[in-house]
């Protein structure tokens, strides 16, 4: 529970700096956007206060997941951060629909824009996001940290868009490439969100993580000593950085389960990363009694 704690705390920590350099700089994009008549840099703009408010969804998400259990809330609180990850994939998509709706009205009448001053502002953006998606990387494998990592790598995107928009005008004085690409980005944000969209609702809807096959569970417990049959295995995430399991293992001496339940809690744990499991365990006896609604994973 302490190393999970620990886990948890460092991504809050990572979560709030990330928060404070990209409200920050998000004020500075929205003024220089304004005063440029960019609508990249405002659309940036835009989309970085979205991530700055989903960055504060995801680090207030995280601590409370940090929460000890309670007698209403037998699990914790963890789940809440698999909750904050689709509220932040639900923000991006309306942020992509208020840019793109922004960027076709710039093409139906377009507007002068400052060239340098999108060019300077879209660089100095440029390496903020990439020092701010440095810092989430090292959380990547928390669902709720991905969601905030997504909405950086999209400002990421943006601020290169900004960029090039920039040098373009500058150079060339065509300024419909500023709304052009603003709609590119728009096209992958919407599929990098519609994706977390769908493993957040995977994941809430207690479906096993992406990154554990539930077969190989069930064989690899079926292949310790002693056990003969694993059924009604089942495997589900409590929180963005934690995954429970239950099984019922059939064996054949009840007096050596205290050595079959050791040898199955470590195989999960440092095979597959999961460290709160619950086995029962059943006589082969009297299990072969029983109709089995589900195919058993058998020893060989």
């Amino acid at each position: 529970m302490s190393n999970h704690h620990h886990h948890a705390s460092s991504s809050r920590q990572v979560l709030l700096l990330s928060l404070g350099l990209t409200l920050v700089f998000a004020v500075i994009e929205a003024l220089a956007g304004w005063y440029s008549g960019s609508i990249t840099l405002l659309g940036d703009a835009g989309h970085m206060l979205t991530d700055g408010l989903s960055l504060g969804i995801a680090a207030f998400a995280a601590t409370l997941a940090l929460r000890a259990p309670s007698k209403h809330h037998s699990y914790g609180l963890g789940r809440i951060e698999l909750l904050a990850a689709l509220l932040n994939a639900l923000f991006m998509i309306a942020v992509a629909v208020a840019i793109s709706t922004a960027a076709v009205e710039r093409l139906i009448n377009p507007q002068p824009v400052k060239g340098e001053t999108v060019t300077l502002v879209a660089f100095i953006g440029l390496l903020i996001n990439v020092l701010v998606a440095w810092l989430l990387t090292r959380s990547e494998n928390n669902i709720n940290v991905r969601a905030a990592l997504l909405h950086v790598l999209g400002d990421l995107l943006g601020s290169i868009a900004a960029l090039i928009s920039g040098v373009v005008i500058t150079a060339t004085g065509w300024n419909p490439v500023d709304p052009i690409l603003s709609l590119v980005i728009v096209i992958l944000i919407l599929f990098s969100s519609l994706r977390l969209l769908r493993d957040g609702l995977h994941l809430l809807l207690d479906g096993v993580p992406n990154n554990i096959d539930l077969q190989d569970v069930g064989k690899a417990l079926a292949e310790l000593d002693g056990i003969l049959e694993v059924h009604d295995l089942h495997i589900w995430s409590l929180s963005a950085e934690r995954t429970a399991l239950s099984a019922h293992l059939v064996i054949d001496d009840l007096s050596h389960w205290e050595q079959h339940l050791s040898a199955a809690r470590d195989l999960v744990n440092e095979q597959f990363g999961i460290d709160h499991c619950t086995f029962q365990p059943e006589l082969h006896t009297a299990t072969a009694m029983l109709m089995q609604i589900e195919e058993p994973y058998r020893t060989e």
